[in-house]
């Protein structure tokens, strides 16, 4: 049995480092999760455009906010691989929609692919990542 996604508890509970990127989930199923983010001065790289490790750290937080969508009560998730396709500059200003959709679902692992498009539509990344599902009872 999967939980049932909550928008606004989940949008609510992002971890810290979530919020302070600026990360906002604005839909979330257990089949695909959307999250917009403005590229602030905060998140440029010496070049101007929005950092790449900044856009790994949105998308991975896009992967585990799915994979929990999928866990059963007592279960928790830990990203063990991830692979990055950078395809074009994120310029500062911008706001950019991250789309996280599956490509497995399974009892042990998950993998999660994240499309990152800029305001103009084109796609600047896409990120795979796999998700352990880990069985504790702390949970």
């Amino acid at each position: 049995m999967t939980q049932t996604p909550d928008l606004d508890a989940i949008a609510r509970n992002q971890p810290p480092f979530a919020r302070y990127l600026g990360i906002k989930v604005v839909s979330a199923t257990p089949d695909e999760v959307v999250a917009e983010l403005h590229v602030s001065p905060d998140l440029l790289n010496r070049n101007g455009t929005l950092h790449g490790g900044a856009v790994m750290a949105i998308c991975d937080n896009m992967g585990g906010t799915a994979t929990f969508l999928n866990l059963k009560p007592g279960q928790s998730t830990v990203t063990v691989e991830s692979k990055t396709n950078f395809l074009r500059a994120i310029p500062a200003g911008d706001t950019i929609t991250c789309t996280s959709t599956p490509l497995h679902k399974g009892r042990k692992t998950q993998i999660w692919q994240t499309t990152v498009r800029r305001s103009d539509g084109k796609t600047a990344a896409i990120v795979t990542q796999t998700q352990m599902v880990l069985d504790d009872p702390k949970f």
